[in-house]
């Protein structure tokens, strides 16, 4: 099992804040350091000092960083153009010496697009299918050769396809909850499949889904990495336990209903119990991040457990 570090720094932080976070990620040695790619804060904080940009930021960590991995969960597929994306994404691998992956999404928090004047269309899965084609069609597309695309919300004209990330294929990740249309998009373009704060019976069944989508197009099921997101909230006590859920807002029951939360020992289980229905890798939602300790408790407590 993966252990990855996953971030919301919408809901309030610093590029100097995500820095630290990251450093100590690839100190303790997880797998890699992964950020939303929101402009606008959720809930009742206030998100002072304001939003960072994804992309920007791990351009950023890509040269202050040398062996973590880096990405998205989700890049909003409504914020950027697909080639211009597509030039983004290849230029921090090549910053971070080939250690960047792509998850993208179709973009679904209306308010930030009205917050920043961001154009958001009804139509988003369709685009999200064309922006997925242009962006791996752009990166496949041989040195010396054009690129043209002919969409119906897109369209590129003898694209020279530059400039190439440094890893010979970008690792893209596609999630949700979808039962048709995720899975048939995924098995198309993804490399990883990744489901958001699920039950351990959904999980089961989006993963099942998936697998049968590869299956029709051609792919094995085992192709993909199958992967979750769940907020982690790990304690060596009830009491630190329930300090660091008072610190992000949330009840130690509810977190230990749909999260990974409570004792080492709990949470090595419950891990244990998505691996069983497939998972391959966990994406630890952390929500205060000026707590390195609790970074320094899973890696020392946990990770060593699930070999």
């Amino acid at each position: 099992m993966d252990l990855r570090v996953f971030t919301e720094p919408q809901q309030g932080a610093t590029y100097e804040t995500l820095l630290r976070v990251a450093k100590a990620a690839e100190d303790l040695n997880y797998g890699a350091f992964f950020r939303s790619d929101h402009y606008l804060h959720m809930g009742s904080v206030d998100g002072l000092p304001g939003p960072t940009d994804a992309w920007i930021t791990l351009a950023g960590l890509a040269r202050e960083t040398s062996r973590i991995r880096l990405g998205t969960l989700m890049t909003a597929g409504t914020f950027r153009l697909p080639g211009v994306l597509a030039i983004q994404v290849a230029q921090v691998d090549q910053m971070s010496g080939g250690r960047v992956e792509l998850g993208l999404g179709s973009g679904w928090y209306e308010a930030e697009h009205e917050a920043y004047g961001i154009p958001f269309p009804k139509e988003k899965f369709g685009r999200l299918e064309e922006q997925l084609a242009i962006v791996t069609g752009l990166w496949e597309t041989p040195v010396g050769e054009r690129f043209n695309y002919e969409g119906k919300y897109y369209q590129l004209k003898d694209s020279p396809a530059l400039p190439k990330p440094a890893q010979p294929k970008v690792p893209v990740l596609i999630g949700g909850h979808g039962a048709k249309r995720t899975p048939e998009l995924t098995a198309r373009y993804a490399d990883e499949f990744n489901i958001p704060f699920a039950s351990l019976a959904d999980t089961e069944q989006q993963f099942q889904r998936v697998r049968a989508a590869a299956e029709r197009a051609g792919r094995k099921g085992d192709d993909l990495v199958y992967s979750n997101a769940l907020v982690a909230c790990v304690g060596k006590n009830d009491s630190e336990v329930k300090r660091r859920a008072d610190a992000i807002g949330r009840d130690v029951d509810e977190l230990k209903a749909n999260g990974l939360a409570g004792s080492a020992a709990e949470v090595v289980e419950r891990i244990a119990q998505y691996q069983a229905v497939g998972s391959q890798r966990m994406y630890m939602q952390m929500l205060d991040l000026d707590d390195l300790d609790h970074l320094e408790l899973i890696a020392a407590e946990v990770m060593p457990q699930l070999g």
